[in-house]
């Protein structure tokens, strides 16, 4: 299994804890470490080389 697959499953596990919670500021919680963990296994799959890096255009001045 992948880092990255682990890292989605972190994710999954921290929304089903969101939808048991019981209040708005656990729901919050486990929902920003949901995001986390998502964000991470992007990043992993980009070091990974799964995922082209962002393709950033460089735009030019006419006047010089």
């Amino acid at each position: 299994m992948k880092q990255s697959d682990i890292f989605r499953d972190n994710a999954e596990n921290c929304l089903q804890l969101a939808e048991r919670s019981e209040g708005q500021p656990a729901y919050n919680r486990y929902s920003r470490m949901a995001d986390a963990w998502t964000a991470l296994a992007k990043e992993q799959d980009w070091l990974d080389g799964e995922v082209p890096p962002v393709k950033v255009s460089v735009l030019q001045s006419q006047g010089a």
